[in-house]
């Protein structure tokens, strides 16, 4: 992911990690390539369009998206 194996260069696929590993418990399977595949995409539709986010003002990321005049807010 990133160039020297720093953690702090990458820190949005660090965060995507930590949300796959802490609320979906992706680790916890041993199953096939094509297995992992199909839950993940399970997952990602899960976390776009039916988990609401802090940072987007408790709306999904494609709530968010369609309402395009709220300011996103960083951190």
């Amino acid at each position: 992911m990133t160039q020297n194996s720093d953690p702090y260069e990458n820190a949005g696929a660090e965060r995507i990690n930590g949300i796959l590993k802490q609320e979906f418990a992706i680790y916890k399977f041993n199953a096939a390539l094509l297995v992992m595949k199909f839950l993940l995409k399970n997952v990602i539709e899960i976390y776009n369009e039916k988990r609401p986010h802090y940072s987007n003002y408790m709306l999904t990321p494609n709530q968010m998206h369609q309402k395009n005049k709220i300011i996103m807010r960083t951190y």
